[in-house]
């Protein structure tokens, strides 16, 4: 199937990748320049503006945005929505809020064109080599897009989820649970680092990845981060956010569901802005090594 592409930072360059290699006809842009040429060198087309993207493409267009949340899709979607046509579908791959996820379907529908909404995890290597995708939507929609999705994502890592804007809300609670499961392992190997600085806490994240409860890819990533720097000395415990845990803990509010867990990891990542902890760095660093986030460097 032929894809346009708006977006090649760090997920949208992998899976422009993935998509190649799944056998898709990708045409591509994104407004940097390097990334564009970048790209081209992997035989993926590219186009100098969204508009020449989409008349580059034929039939019935499917558009994939992967662009970071909040305004930027606004403005992706103002431009792209000029250039195309009555039953062409555009999907948000990004981390966008599902309220305004809503807002947007209903603004282009007036307009005939389809909305999916796309949660995506894995980070940059699962969106290289296989993600776990959530879509919401009108079913038809999806229905024509499953090859899409089907491809790209490792075996069972796809779900329709039902009506729009229930695509990005699981991955709005999905991870608001990886803030609360990131968090744990940061306490706990924050404690085992207080009973012993000399442990090697890497070999602990090893053994428990061997059978333990706790096994998980999580623990994989902690085990390789602290390989690459003991005891995480030459970053800060700075734990920044995307935001959409966040947004999980204000829907929980919103609903009234209790959500501790989750709520209290969010508010460490703000503690975190005022004092270096071990904890924070194991969550800098589980960051850095499944999304490819920017940790702050120690002076």
């Amino acid at each position: 199937m032929q894809i346009g592409l708006v977006g090649l930072g760090k997920m949208g360059y992998n899976l422009a990748l993935n998509f190649k290699s799944k056998g898709h006809n990708v045409v591509a842009f994104d407004v940097n320049k390097v990334a564009m040429e970048s790209i081209a060198k992997e035989q993926i087309t590219t186009m100098p503006s969204i508009g020449e993207m989409a008349l580059a493409m034929e039939g019935r267009r499917v558009v994939w945005i992967m662009v970071p949340a909040g305004n930027v899709v606004d403005v992706v979607l103002s431009n792209l929505k000029y250039h195309l046509a009555p039953d062409d579908i555009v999907i948000d791959g990004g981390n966008s809020h599902y309220k305004d996820t809503l807002t947007r379907a209903r603004d282009l529908e007036k307009l005939g064109i389809h909305y999916l909404d796309c949660g995506t995890s894995g980070g940059v290597n699962g969106a290289r080599h296989g993600v776990c995708t959530m879509i919401g939507g009108k079913k038809e929609i999806f229905d024509y897009c499953e090859p899409i999705f089907k491809s790209i994502s490792v075996a069972n890592g796809y779900l329709y989820c039902g009506k729009t804007g229930s695509g990005h809300f699981t991955k709005m609670v999905h991870n608001g649970i990886e803030y609360g499961m990131m968090q744990a392992i940061a306490e706990g190997m924050e404690v085992l680092h207080r009973y012993d600085g000399d442990m090697d806490l890497a070999a602990v994240s090893k053994v428990w990845n061997n059978g333990s409860v706790v096994r998980s890819w999580l623990m994989e990533l902690t085990q390789h981060a602290l390989e690459k720097d003991k005891n995480l000395e030459s970053i800060k415990g700075v734990m920044h956010s995307s935001g959409e845990g966040k947004w999980t803990v204000e829907t929980a509010l919103e609903m009234g569901v209790p959500t501790p867990v989750i709520t209290m990891s969010l508010l460490m990542r703000y503690r975190s802005q005022q004092e270096d902890t071990f904890s924070g760095k194991i969550v800098a660093a589980l960051r850095n090594e499944f999304g490819g986030h920017a940790v702050e460097k120690k002076e």
